[in-house]
């Protein structure tokens, strides 16, 4: 733990409730429990003296590790290669199911494939993102984490005649283990939080049974997927990612299981992304629904009919929808700093919960509206109580959608009248009215007519600026965004219209470098924050989906490959990529998975439409 791991050096497993990061070097540095958004148990990617681990690795000797996911699953294996032998660690999550517990199990097994090998084990909790002190009980069959709030139990896998391979040394807090082994022979640990009973001996045949029906979940899941496009195993992963990052008790997606990663090293940009946002998740049904998972979209739109009811009717400008959410619905996200934690390689602060949460940002109606009108589509209906909800929202939208707001990039440097706002707000208006007319419900189509069409002129008028021939960021200013590739994905305007060609050539020129994508310049555009950022590959894939719809497809081909490429060595990407390829940012992000998933149908389907070129 002399040095930080890169952050794409990781691969995700998780239960459906909370996750956990492995590094390519065996060691746990990221795990909150119970959920997603609890504090931390293992936080070294954040602060690797005081943040804790649990590692696995060979002991005293130089050694080569290759990381992959057995197919088509979310088990992750960690092979270590040296002169004397081969091993691997074998990392999973059982599923917990869709009841909310605090029973969480992390399996960890240890092999030997090959010659021999000695591995060190160090489990070292760091409770409440190592503000709480803990004790350390350690018995026969294991040992005892045990803090204020949560307990930690260390179980061992193996059988009752092995000879004791394992050898305990305690410091007043940590717990090191030595395993000799040689080739065939395995051993292990469950850590497992709030266990029902003291630590005990776990046979092989029970381990073999949690390992295979974790991976028949998996399997059984992703088998549900119609995509067979070209890009079919990125797009799998992505799929798979996405429902590692999926609450299954409530239906909620977090933008990230991490938080506090910077999106430039030394910077200040350092976000809780362990959070719902109702864009992020919005934007979800549309993928989730294109490759054939209607639970899932179906279980999105039933955790946002729940936060349309709660909130129908909210006065005042701040709106009756939140811009995000934490996965239970509730919405108190105060930021606050970890003082004590220096950060990824010193990047501080370390930030936890996340003050955008109070942001006004207009477009998050018309996505929540988009997603509807989209899921409904694919016969997930909202119910009475729900209709009449976005009877309220819309009324709202109608009396305050020329308002200011920070906009969906969550600047902190004054509201703006951006021009994606108001894009999306037309997007409400608009799959309203198609909603209304498709299932008879009460509406109010003269006002939401005039209104979508007073939105669509404002936007002409104001958010085109001549000077640059491109739709720009916000009235009044030539910076460009490339959040407006959405325009004609949503309907806005046609691809081919001239108005967008010129934009899409101005973002092309402003934006892109060697095809990756910058959401925009902050040097023009001050956001109140300090620093630069990388690339935004939610943008880069963005931009794919746009060059497809404009007939650009070899070009769009082309960034796809290369955008694919950027990806670590299991499919993953984090929220931004640097001028050296590294990745930066909360990892994985959800936004950047969904974004892939719909430029690969997007561009599926237009090179199906194109003609074949002769050889």
């Amino acid at each position: 733990m002399d040095e930080y791991p890169l952050i794409e050096d990781h691969g995700l497993i998780g239960d459906l409730q909370t996750a956990a990061l492995v590094t390519v070097d065996g060691s746990v540095d990221w795990f909150c429990c119970p959920r997603f958004d609890s504090p931390s148990v293992f936080g070294a990617l954040l602060d690797k003296g005081g943040g804790g681990h649990c590692t696995v690795r060979p002991l005293h000797t130089t050694y080569a590790t290759k990381q992959l996911y057995l197919p088509d699953t979310a088990v992750l294996v960690t092979r270590f290669m040296t002169e004397a032998g081969a091993g691997e660690v074998v990392d999973f999550m059982p599923l917990t199911g869709t009841a909310v517990t605090d029973r969480h199990r992390l399996v960890r097994m240890v092999r030997c494939v090959r010659g021999s090998m000695t591995f060190e084990v160090d489990i070292a909790p760091r409770f409440d993102y190592g503000r709480k002190p803990h004790e350390l009980h350690v018995t026969e069959n294991g040992a005892v984490f045990a803090s204020e709030d949560l307990s930690l139990t260390v179980h061992t896998l193996r059988e009752p005649d092995d000879e004791r391979l394992v050898h305990s040394v305690t410091g007043d807090h940590d717990l090191h283990l030595t395993l000799s082994l040689q080739a065939g022979q395995q051993r292990g640990l469950v850590l497992e939080s709030a266990a029902d009973g003291p630590p005990r001996q776990i046979r092989l045949e029970e381990y073999e049974r949690l390992f295979h029906d974790t991976i028949r979940f998996w399997r059984s899941w992703l088998a549900a997927s119609r995509y067979t496009g070209r890009w079919r195993e990125a797009v799998e992963r992505s799929a798979v990612t996405l429902k590692l990052m999926t609450y299954a008790p409530s239906g909620a997606v977090v933008a990230a299981p991490t938080a506090g990663l910077p999106e430039q090293l030394g910077g200040e940009r350092n976000w809780d992304y362990r959070f719902t946002w109702i864009r992020d998740a919005s934007f979800s049904v549309y993928a989730l629904l294109g490759m054939g998972f209607t639970e899932e979209a179906k279980a999105f739109i039933g955790w946002l009919d729940d936060r349309i009811k709660e909130r129908a009717g909210g006065e005042g400008d701040s709106g009756p929808l939140n811009i995000m959410y934490k996965v239970d619905g509730s919405s108190d996200l105060k930021e606050e700093s970890l003082e004590h934690w220096e950060g990824y390689e010193r990047s501080a602060p370390v930030r936890i919960g996340n003050g955008a949460a109070t942001q006004i940002q207009m477009d998050i109606y018309g996505e929540a509206m988009d997603s509807i009108s989209f899921a409904h589509g694919h016969g997930i209906h909202l119910g009475h109580r729900g209709w009449s909800g976005l009877l309220h929202v819309l009324d709202w939208l109608a009396d305050h959608w020329d308002q200011a707001g920070e906009g969906l990039w969550e600047t902190r440097g004054g509201r703006q009248h951006f021009t994606y706002g108001r894009v999306m707000s037309w997007v409400a208006f608009d799959r309203a009215l198609r909603l209304a007319q498709a299932t008879g419900r009460p509406s109010a189509p003269q006002r939401w007519s005039s209104t979508r069409d007073a939105v669509y002129e404002q936007v002409m008028a104001h958010g085109w600026n001549e000077g640059r021939g491109a739709f720009v960021q916000h009235y009044g200013s030539d910076v460009l965004d490339s959040s407006l590739l959405r325009m004609p994905t949503v309907g806005f305007i046609t691809p081919e219209d001239p108005m967008w060609t010129s934009t899409l050539d101005a973002m092309e020129n402003e934006l892109v470098t060697d095809s990756l994508v910058y959401r925009y310049n902050p040097e023009a555009s001050p956001d109140g924050l300090r620093g630069s950022e990388g690339t935004f590959s939610l943008c880069t894939f963005m931009y794919v989906d746009a060059l497809a719809r404009a007939g650009r497809i070899d070009q769009a081909r082309l960034v796809l490959e290369k955008m694919l490429g950027y990806a670590n060595h299991l499919g993953l990407y984090s929220e931004e990529i640097d001028l050296t390829g590294r990745q930066l940012g909360n990892f994985p992000q959800a936004f950047t998975h969904l974004a892939l998933i719909d430029a690969a149908i997007t561009l599926d389907a237009a090179l199906n439409r194109a003609p074949r070129q002769g050889r």
